[in-house]
């Protein structure tokens, strides 16, 4: 839920939101940038935080300062303000969250069970994501007319600030949740260890870098997403209930895909298992290039978005699985999360204002077709990355890792 607010409003419901704010694509893409600014930051040194403090205190605070800037979002603030907001959020969503969340995830998997861990955490992330979309396109249908296309532009804005105010409302009751649940794991003090040294230490590392690598191009793919219920208002023909909808049954895919994946990389290799899922990606965009929704090639189209989805939330629900297979030094796991985070969230920074930019320049099925030609490119980078981290494991856990580091 912590991401419910600044991502998933613009996810499910991105046309409705360019409406009421007065938005275009490039403005809202840059208006994303600003969080990824702030975000890229915040990873870092929100990471080696991590390795210090109790995870529950760092979640619930972060959960309940983002619910707070959902009650500024309800007000619909002008273009500006909204990147302030977002900003902000780069802030309360990264810092005191993300390296958390990670850590407390691989010291609950154990030595056996990464791919599980991280699994259920994207599965359970994916099903949370998709119920509560489900609830505000309930929502946002309850208050608009029945012709949607003929809604005010007051209804229309009634109807989103009340979506904003239910993913306020949520993600705020998550900060509760993470107080009360979460147990609190304070180290005593001289069982801290020094966060510049972790720091310091993963930047030499360069598995570290290539499982960034791989980060940043699954992230994109991720990121892509965020465009499909556009997609489906602008070249499928739905109107932006519909859009909001169809948006929402992908997200239904995550929790299977996740788990899924995470079985898969515990009985073979997360590794590889990434690898194949970043060719079918390439395999999965490649028709959304040059198809139109016509009687020959819907069905395609379908199957493509189908697939991409599902190849998406798998590698997502392992991608942290290799911190265990890469040998990471379990006292290093926040530092080497913010190291990661900074590079493979980088999407946050430039995929809207590219892909903003991509659309706008050809507005229709045009803009949406580079716009996938664009994405098969990135898993087709996506794979050589995996390539080249598991090139560097093959030469033995001593050159990962010096030897002081094991813990």
């Amino acid at each position: 839920m912590v991401f419910g607010l600044p991502f998933h409003t613009a996810r499910y419901f991105r046309p409705t939101m360019l409406d009421v704010f007065g938005l275009s694509n490039t403005q809202l893409g840059d208006i994303f940038a600003v969080y990824g600014f702030t975000a890229i930051l915040a990873y870092f040194p929100g990471g080696a935080l991590a390795d210090r403090f109790s995870a529950r205190n760092l979640l619930s605070a972060s959960l309940f300062a983002t619910a707070a800037g959902g009650l500024y979002m309800a007000t619909i603030p002008d273009a500006q303000q909204l990147a302030v907001l977002y900003g902000y959020w780069g802030f309360t969503t990264i810092f005191l969250f993300w390296g958390a969340l990670i850590r407390a995830t691989r010291d609950w998997g154990g030595r056996k069970a990464q791919g599980m861990a991280f699994g259920i955490l994207e599965g359970g992330r994916g099903l949370t994501a998709a119920l509560v979309s489900s609830l505000g396109v309930m929502i946002l249908a309850a208050q608009m007319p029945d012709v949607v296309e003929q809604a005010s532009d007051e209804e229309r804005r009634a109807a989103f600030r009340s979506v904003i105010l239910l993913y306020t409302g949520i993600t705020a009751f998550a900060g509760v949740l993470a107080w009360l649940l979460i147990p609190a794991r304070n180290r005593p003090e001289h069982a801290r260890p020094n966060p510049l040294e972790g720091m310091s230490l993963v930047l030499r590392r360069p598995i570290v870098w290539a499982q960034a690598a791989v980060v940043v191009c699954a992230y994109c793919g991720y990121k892509g997403a965020d465009n499909y219920s556009l997609y489906a208002v602008q070249v499928l023909g739905m109107n932006e209930v519909d859009g909001a909808r169809f948006a929402t049954w992908g997200a239904y895919i995550r929790p299977f895909a996740a788990i899924a994946a995470g079985l898969v990389a515990d009985r073979f290799d997360a590794a590889r298992s990434i690898g194949v899922a970043f060719a079918i990606l390439a395999l999965a965009y490649a028709p959304l290039t040059w198809l139109v929704p016509d009687a020959s090639g819907a069905n395609l189209i379908y199957a493509s978005i189908f697939i991409s989805f599902f190849g998406v939330f798998a590698i997502r629900g392992i991608y942290f699985a290799l911190l265990e297979e890469n040998k990471t030094p379990k006292h290093v796991t926040g530092a080497a999360v913010g190291l990661m985070s900074v590079i493979g969230f980088t999407p946050d920074f430039f995929f809207g204002p590219i892909s903003g930019r991509i659309l706008d320049a050809s507005p229709g099925v045009g803009g949406h077709q580079h716009y996938f030609l664009f994405l098969a490119g990135i898993m087709l980078a996506g794979f050589m990355a995996i390539a080249w981290l598991i090139w560097l494991r093959r030469q033995g856990v001593q050159k990962l890792w010096p030897i002081e580091t094991k813990s």
